[in-house]
């Protein structure tokens, strides 16, 4: 066979890398990405978790304070001006009639030492073995994220609704604080679930800056402000309602209760709710009370409270 006879090799054909140095190296990064990930998640949440313990050592000290300055002016308060010579109570207070012993609108002399703290000051909130707080009032969001001093706070305070004018006496009271976990503000009203509590604290007091008042439990429910919930309930309508529609609200509220509770209850009635968040961001949990009557003794009631049975 001849030379060109002969078969030819072939070449390999020719093949191109590309450098190296153009590529990514994604499995090299994952990793280090991931634990960069999960270090800046745990140090948010680390800082999220000092703020509110920051918050609630802030809102325990100030509460300590202020209660402190509260019974201090208690013990030395004086009558109000006047306040001797009192009119007759107003048959109906659901016509925002003055205040029967205080129709002067006198500033009792324990808050005037509160608001020198802050102005927004109106009342003075207990619980007996739970809580004992003061109440500001502004608009419906300025203190949700403010303590009693106006300074930020995740506690935010307890405030009493704007729709409530207490230049005259409201025919509702309604007082909004945040659920917390810690049972801080309003997170210690879940222990009115238990039907034994309930039955042992059923009294509320809650202080205006003008008046007293003592009330008594009526219902502990969880109540929606979604009209196509079950549980729905217009219980924010109660300052601006009468009549009718006044009784329709307080009958709802005592269906929707977790207890069956005896205590009787009128639209004549002035009525006190503290309400908080619970579940999604329509469901409320709220504690519904009355103002104890003038003929009526707290032992009576007492007595009532302990019929009451879990449903």
């Amino acid at each position: 066979m001849t030379q060109r006879h002969r078969r030819r090799r072939r070449r390999p054909p020719r093949r191109y890398r590309v450098a190296r140095a153009h590529r990514i190296p994604w499995r090299a990064l994952w990793r280090p990405a991931v634990l960069a990930l999960c270090l800046a998640v745990m140090l948010y949440t680390g800082g999220k978790l000092l703020s509110y313990g920051r918050d609630y050592r802030r809102t325990q000290q100030q509460g300590e304070e202020l209660r402190g300055l509260y019974l201090l002016a208690s013990q030395t308060e004086t009558p109000a001006p006047g306040a001797d010579a009192t009119p007759a109570p107003s048959p109906d207070p659901r016509a925002n009639a003055p205040y029967p012993l205080n129709p002067y609108l006198v500033v009792r002399e324990r808050f005037r030492t509160l608001q020198r703290q802050n102005p927004d000051i109106v009342g003075w909130l207990s619980l007996e073995g739970l809580l004992g707080e003061a109440v500001v009032q502004r608009d419906n969001s300025y203190y949700l994220r403010r303590d009693y001093r106006g300074y930020h706070n995740a506690n935010g305070a307890i405030f009493l609704d704007e729709q409530c004018d207490l230049s005259t006496r409201p025919s509702a009271l309604i007082l909004y604080g945040h659920n917390m976990k810690t049972g801080a503000m309003f997170g210690c009203l879940r222990d009115y679930e238990d039907i034994g509590f309930y039955r042992n604290n059923p009294f509320i007091t809650f202080d205006t800056m003008y008046e007293d008042g003592r009330f008594v439990i009526f219902a502990v429910a969880e109540v929606s402000v979604d009209p196509a919930a079950r549980n729905y309930s217009r219980y924010y309508a109660l300052p601006s309602t009468t009549g009718s529609a006044r009784e329709e609200i307080i009958a709802v509220l005592r269906a929707l209760s977790e207890h069956t509770c005896t205590i009787d209850v009128s639209a004549e009635d002035q009525l006190l709710l503290l309400v908080t968040c619970v579940g999604d961001e329509t469901d409320r949990r709220l504690i519904a009370a009355r103002r104890v009557r003038d003929d009526e003794t707290e032992g009576q009631l007492y007595q009532k409270a302990q019929q009451a049975v879990a449903r």
